[in-house]
């Protein structure tokens, strides 16, 4: 169980921005040795320097989580660099709002990839490393990984995707007695610019619908970060942020098969869930 972060090597994907940047300056604040990654090269480098800052330097790699190859070679390098690794957090991720009937293909394979295959092909790298360890494992799923919604489809299928492929990851370590941690994070809303780099079907109302939720969500990315690191030091398989998390989830767990018919007469207006973007 991991109780203390410091010299504790983590590594962040999706850390130039959101929760990916408030977990890296976080870890560093505990004194955490960082390996951060993201696509976005200044975004990257502006998380370094504030984990510079918090009190505890960090390097930077230039990531494309759906890229299994570089994963990888990413695992490969980090092990080269730091020597070992006890904590890893597959956090990149984006976000789609289109229907089902109308939406494109290859945003839904762009979702898909990033969101799903970036925490498979993290999962699978940084394994082994873990299994050294003894280290944690967290994988960031959604409180649409809990529920589906209208206009998120393909974010919806990634995010239980990510539920599924984490909870079997979970069972099939316990069975085989070994010791690493894992958790799977549910973040309900929480104020990043998420809107701001999805794709969307060319929704007329877009830009209001992203002025709201801007304006109406309060919930930081530090209060998550906080609160996925004490997770981690419970060892929690599930890790719930937010009142909308919890109450989705007690909603699901309550009405079970039918959950869906007590939202079903709901606007189509896009529900979004910010734990990840693209950095």
């Amino acid at each position: 169980m991991m109780r203390d972060f410091t010299d504790r090597v983590a590594v962040v994907t999706g850390a130039g921005s959101g929760l990916g940047r408030a977990l890296a300056v976080e870890l560093a604040a505990r004194g955490a040795r960082l390996a951060l990654s993201d696509v976005d090269d200044e975004g990257l480098w502006e998380t370094v320097r504030r984990c510079a800052a918090a009190g505890r330097g960090a390097r930077g790699y230039r990531l494309d989580v759906t890229d299994r190859a570089a994963v990888l070679a990413h695992a490969e390098r980090v092990d080269a660099d730091f020597g070992r690794v006890d904590l890893v957090v597959n956090n990149a991720g984006v976000t789609l709002l289109a229907s089902v009937t109308d939406g494109a293909w290859e945003d839904l394979e762009w979702v898909m990839n990033v969101d799903f295959w970036g925490v498979v092909h993290g999962t699978r790298a940084f394994l082994p490393l873990l299994t050294a360890s003894h280290g944690h494992l967290v994988n960031v799923s959604s409180v649409l990984g809990l529920a589906g919604a209208p206009m998120q489809s393909g974010y919806n299928a990634a995010k239980f995707a990510v539920r599924g492929f984490t909870e079997a990851v979970t069972q099939e370590l316990r069975a085989d007695g070994v010791p690493v941690g894992v958790s799977c994070v549910y973040p309900g809303l929480i104020r990043t610019n998420i809107l701001r780099n999805a794709r969307n079907d060319g929704l007329r109302d877009y830009q209001a619908v992203r002025e709201g939720f801007e304006r109406s969500v309060t919930l930081t990315p530090e209060h998550a970060a906080r609160t996925i690191l004490r997770g981690v030091a419970r060892n929690r398989t599930r890790i719930l942020i937010g009142a909308d998390a919890y109450r989705t989830d007690f909603l699901t767990r309550l009405l079970g098969p039918w959950y869906p018919r007590a939202v079903s007469g709901r606007s189509r207006r896009p529900v979004t869930s910010p734990g990840h973007h693209p950095r």
